[in-house]
């Protein structure tokens, strides 16, 4: 599925994803409130509190009430396997073959990293 195709809530959790993997918002620290990310992200806040409750669901945040959302222990490599999967089933096969037609090795990647 395209960026273009996914759901608003599902590309709201992978820029959460995102900023998690990055180490924007380590394990254990808040996450924004659903009202200051729709803001930040010019969603609608029930879109946003979507994408949270998934990340609640998969056990990567946890709820303190009437605090807010603390990334949960474990969610960086629980979303990082998740995102090799991803990229392993989804991505690299069009990217491998893209490769194959340009004529171009893997040992060529590496050297232009």
């Amino acid at each position: 599925m395209s960026k273009e195709n996914k759901p608003v809530y599902l590309r709201l959790r992978d820029i959460i994803a995102a900023a998690i993997l990055d180490g924007k918002f380590a394990e254990g620290a808040m996450l924004p409130s659903v009202r200051a990310f729709a803001a930040q992200q010019g969603a609608n806040p029930l879109t946003v509190a979507k994408a949270y409750q998934l990340f609640q669901d998969d056990g990567l945040v946890q709820v303190k009430r009437g605090v807010g959302l603390f990334v949960s222990r474990g969610a960086v490599s629980r979303l990082r396997k998740s995102e090799r999967q991803h990229f392993l089933a989804n991505v690299w096969p069009d990217v491998r073959a893209q490769m194959q037609r340009a004529g171009i090795e893997p040992a060529e990647l590496l050297e232009n990293c």
